[in-house]
């Protein structure tokens, strides 16, 4: 390597640890110098360790959220927040919901436990007034063109802005922890001295990492000017951290449904996991089930990722919105509708006595299941329809659904069973194909994690659809297995060595035109040169292996060597291989812009050197006048187009 070379490598890799999001402008007018797909792997550039006191992971879940915290002198010892007030029948509060409560005048007033009963005890005609939001998470999932101005619907009606309330829920996290910091340290405790881990869905696209990321910057978790001190960390790979350190005696395996399973209980997990174990991790959340196939590689036990990760929205969830549809289908839409907006404190009472019956649900059970009905509701539903609930209930012809005399709905058996079966089906079949690929045989484990895992009903289900093929383990504290994993991945975010690329990415470029070979409607003459436009520049590949710190290399030259500034758009497809940005599948997704005004060249072609690291959970990009060493501290704007 000459030392020029290593001049701009240095450059280079300087600049890639210090991120900042570019702004997209422009259209690109660039041309390859040289397309070869040269890859450089910086492993020893990355950061190794945490510079830190403290990591504190927050998993922001769709249904209920939490933080752990370990310090980094006993990173064995992994802190679980304190017990929250307040809490549900049937259900450990160690996390609490993701409920967020404003005041009329738009201004925070409580999240969790505190804001779900603050806003119950409102009286209707104040509470009309007043800002509840509840499983909004997944609207990052669910919006295709996500911005920072993204809007929310509170209980009301009204409409806020995403990025606000994901900024003051994560505000509060941030106040909790310190507190809960300073007080074991009894002294204040530095902010600066925190690494942050934030969970996300595996599944999500770049902009809704990007979102996060955004509204940690105005929560004031981190700042723009130190991006390093947040960590986003994917839920299942975090699960997958956490499950492969696990002991026996601290997991079940569902063939046999005991716990040690003739081994001693300090052995290690994966009941006993060796080098080049596979396992698959299906982590089945609140809003997404996310799935991710990993391979241990011993001595270390760094993870490989060997198929890229997939899943969907079929979280539990699903099954409250089959359970309104059934009240639709029983009391009218028009009134559910309206009962929603005219009494959301009752609705919300109402959902959270289907939650703990819906936990209640199992494969054998004969018993039926009775629902609390508010008053208001029963009472609501006689001044809207001039008729009484037993009524509805008697000429809805929805015969496994009555009405008891103590003023509740009994379900039967069948009837909440029936209320899982598409959430569940939606899985089973997901899982289905996945066990199909090429890539992901001879799975040994399947450890099903996240909040959903308990349902004893999803249990069967994969346990019918695996047949033997994977021993199915499920952690003891299931719904903590996230949590405890990303405190792990902030104390080494260089476990996973190996991951794979979600979609193709690469940038629109000028190239010769060549008759024959490009399509005549891609014909540009500029200066007398014939190009071809459009063509898509393919940095990466869908489901190409990727290592960690492994960098993707190109050179470029602007198409004018007048050109002030140079914009380079970065394109993205699903499928693994595009020939023009125009093609259908193809979008842009994200921006890079290269100032090299001022820096007056006397090359005779200047050579932009643009390079891009996709192994890590965020993609992190930059651009280098080779000439002038000029550099662009710039990762990809997901968010700004």
């Amino acid at each position: 390597m000459s030392g020029k070379d290593a001049a701009v490598d240095k450059i280079i890799t300087e600049a890639m640890a210090n991120p900042s999001p570019a702004k997209s402008m422009g259209d690109p007018g660039i041309t390859p110098l040289s397309p070869s797909h040269t890859q450089q792997s910086d492993t020893e550039e990355m950061q190794s360790g945490p510079s830190c006191v403290v990591v504190v992971a927050i998993d922001f879940g769709t249904t209920s959220s939490g933080y752990a915290y370990a310090f980094t002198k006993e990173p064995e010892c992994i802190h679980t927040m304190r017990r929250w007030e307040g809490g549900d029948p049937g259900v450990s509060n160690q996390k609490t919901p993701t409920t967020i409560l404003l005041t009329p005048d738009r201004k925070f007033h409580s999240f969790g436990y505190a804001a779900r009963d603050f806003y119950h005890d409102l009286d209707p005609s104040e509470s009309k007034h007043w800002l509840y939001l509840e499983k909004f998470k997944m609207k990052l999932h669910t919006t295709a063109n996500l911005s920072i101005n993204t809007d929310l619907h509170a209980a009301n009606g009204k409409r806020v802005k995403a990025l606000d309330i994901f900024a003051y829920a994560l505000a509060f996290f941030k106040e909790q922890a310190l507190k809960e910091l300073s007080d074991q340290m009894g002294a204040d405790f530095d902010n600066n001295d925190v690494r942050w881990v934030i969970t996300v869905p595996a599944i999500w696209k770049m902009p809704a990492k990007q979102f996060m990321r955004e509204a940690a910057y105005k929560s004031g978790l981190v700042s723009r000017e130190n991006p390093e001190q947040l960590i986003i960390a994917l839920e299942p790979e975090a699960a997958s951290i956490y499950c492969r350190k696990l002991r026996l005696h601290q997991m079940v395996d569902l063939a046999t449904q005991n716990t040690h399973n003739g081994c001693s209980p300090t052995d290690n997990a994966g009941a006993g996991m060796t080098q080049g174990d596979r396992y698959v991790v299906v982590d089945c959340g609140g809003g997404t089930v996310d799935l991710t196939v990993h391979q241990i590689r011993l001595p270390e036990g760094h993870l490989k990722e060997l198929y890229k990760a997939s899943g969907g929205p079929y979280g539990s969830i699903g099954i409250d919105y089959e359970f309104e549809k059934l009240l639709c289908k029983i009391f009218g839409q028009d009134f559910v509708d309206q009962f929603k907006i005219k009494r959301p404190a009752a609705w919300v009472d109402l959902m959270i006595a289907f939650e703990s019956r819906k936990r209640a649900a199992a494969p054998d059970r004969t018993n039926p299941l009775n629902i609390n009905l508010p008053f208001s509701f029963i009472d609501y539903y006689k001044k809207f329809r001039g008729h009484s609930v037993e009524h509805a209930l008697r000429k809805s012809n929805v015969d496994f659904v009555k009405w008891s005399s103590q003023g509740m709905l009994r379900m039967s058996p069948d009837a909440m069973n029936s209320l899982f079966k598409p959430t569940i089906d939606h899985i089973i079949q997901h899982l289905t194909e996945l066990f199909d690929k090429p890539e992901v045989n001879d799975i040994k484990f399947l450890f099903l994690v996240g909040g959903f895992a308990e349902s004893a009903l999803l249990q069967q289900a994969v346990q019918n659809m695996l047949q033997g093929r994977s021993r199915i383990i499920i952690p003891h504290d299931v719904g903590l297995t996230i949590l405890k994993g990303a405190v792990l991945f902030g104390l080494d975010p260089s476990v996973i060595k190996v991951r794979r690329s979600p979609l193709t990415y690469g940038v629109g470029v000028l190239n010769r035109f060549v008759e024959g070979k490009h399509p005549p409607e891609k014909l540009l003459v500029k200066d007398g040169t014939r190009w071809c436009t459009d063509v898509f520049d393919t940095f990466i590949s869908a489901d190409q292996s990727v290592s960690l710190g492994e960098s993707v290399k190109r050179s470029y030259t602007p198409a004018k060597p007048s050109q002030q500034v140079i914009i380079i758009h970065v394109y993205c497809s699903e499928r693994e291989s595009a020939g023009f940005i125009s093609e259908p599948g193809v979008r842009k997704c994200g921006t890079l812009r290269l100032d090299v005004s001022g820096t007056e060249s006397t090359a005779p072609r200047r050579e932009i050197q643009t390079l891009m690291q996709f192994g890590d959970t965020e993609i992190r990009a930059m651009a280098v006048d080779v000439s002038t060493g000029r550099t662009v501290k710039a990762s990809i704007d997901f968010l700004g187009h």
